[in-house]
């Protein structure tokens, strides 16, 4: 049974990479080079960063609501929270997504990139090619860093705000708020850091879509 769920899981990773691959060709035989796919990519994981970064502070806005009723409309205030937690959950899945098209048009790319050094005549255009190469890679995993180190601060946080709905879903009373009230502290420094680290990562995909339309104006 697990093997059979390992092969399916291969498999429909095959199809994903084998769909990824001819949704990038299709979009290069109508005029969008791979540059400007990835570009466009950088764009809307830009974008989904943005997004998420709004509704888990919305969400730790609702966390702190919580935490200051004393009574009354708790049954109303725990809807709204598993509402926000929910919305945040999707978000990070949207901002996963993102970085994973971002990763396929980069990695296909480069690939076809560096297999096209060995096609020139020209020592010096080859250099040249091999420099700019190396120049985008380099912006390149820089903003994957960026992107990747905003990315894992979702989890802890997402835990901490499920943690959170499940307690309040069987105890909405007086004592169980005044217990989450010794979190606050806590998840407002995750919060915090995360939305750090997203407001980074925003501005290393801002710099590298600059860069990249610098180079294309060249």
């Amino acid at each position: 049974m697990k093997q059979a769920a390992i092969i399916l899981a291969s498999l429909a990773a095959a199809f994903l990479i084998s769909c990824s691959s001819t949704t990038i060709a299709i979009k290069e035989s109508l005029g969008i080079p791979k540059r400007d796919q990835l570009v466009a990519r950088v764009k809307d994981a830009r974008d989904e960063q943005q997004q998420a970064k709004q509704q888990f502070a919305s969400a730790l806005e609702e966390f702190l609501s919580v935490t200051g009723v004393s009574g009354g409309d708790l049954e109303a205030k725990y809807s709204k929270l598993k509402r926000e937690y929910e919305r945040s959950e999707s978000r990070a899945e949207g901002v996963h997504g993102r970085i994973k098209d971002v990763e396929r048009v980069a990695d296909a790319l480069f690939k076809e990139w560096k297999a096209e050094l060995s096609q020139y005549s020209s020592d010096n255009l080859r250099q040249a090619s091999q420099k700019e190469l190396d120049a985008t890679r380099s912006r390149y995993d820089a903003l994957l860093g960026a992107m990747k180190s905003a990315e894992s601060k979702m989890q802890p946080v997402l835990a901490a705000f499920k943690d959170q709905v499940l307690f309040l879903k069987h105890n909405l009373n007086a004592r169980a708020i005044a217990s989450l009230q010794g979190n606050v502290a806590q998840i407002q420094s995750e919060v915090g850091s995360l939305i750090k680290d997203m407001e980074a990562s925003i501005a290393e995909a801002n710099s590298f879509i600059d860069q990249m339309q610098k180079s294309d104006a060249k």
